[in-house]
C-alpha cells in the first residue's frame, strides 16, 4: 500500500526557513520522479518542484526558483523541500506526490494528505 506522509509544516516568518519532509512507504522512491505541490486557500493545486528518480536534476516553478530546494534521500525513502525566504503568498497546504512514469511533470499517481505552511510575521 502506497503511503506518503508529509511533516515539518508550521508557521514560518518571511525571510526565515522551513524544511518539509515526506516519508514514503509501500514503494521505493528511487524508482520514481517525485514532486511537491501546494494549494493555497481558495485556489487550485500549484506544482512547486520536482526531482528526477536518480536525483540528477530538479526543476522548480518560477515562483520559488532560487529560494526552495528539493532533495531526496533514497536510503531513507524520504523526500524533502527546503524553503528559504518563504513569502506570505506561499501560505498553503503542501503535498508531496509521486509522478507517474509518463515522463510528464504533474501527472501524479499518488499523493499525501499535506502539511500546512503558514508564512506570516
Amino acid at each position: 500500500q502506497v503511503q506518503l506522509v508529509e511533516s515539518g509544516g508550521g508557521l514560518a516568518q518571511p525571510g526565515g526557513s522551513l524544511r518539509l519532509s515526506c516519508a514514503a512507504s509501500g514503494f521505493t522512491i528511487s524508482s520514481y520522479a517525485m514532486s511537491w505541490a501546494r494549494q493555497a486557500p481558495g485556489k487550485g493545486l500549484e506544482w512547486v518542484s520536482g526531482i528526477y528518480s536518480d536525483g540528477s536534476d530538479a526543476v522548480y516553478a518560477r515562483s520559488v526558483k532560487g529560494r526552495f530546494t528539493i532533495s531526496r534521500d533514497n536510503a531513507k525513502n524520504t523526500l524533502y523541500l527546503q524553503m528559504s525566504s518563504p513569502k506570505p503568498k506561499g501560505t498553503a497546504l503542501y503535498y508531496c506526490a509521486r509522478e507517474s512514469h509518463s515522463g510528464v511533470w504533474e501527472e501524479y499517481d499518488d499523493w499525501g494528505q499535506g502539511t500546512q505552511v503558514t508564512v506570516s510575521s
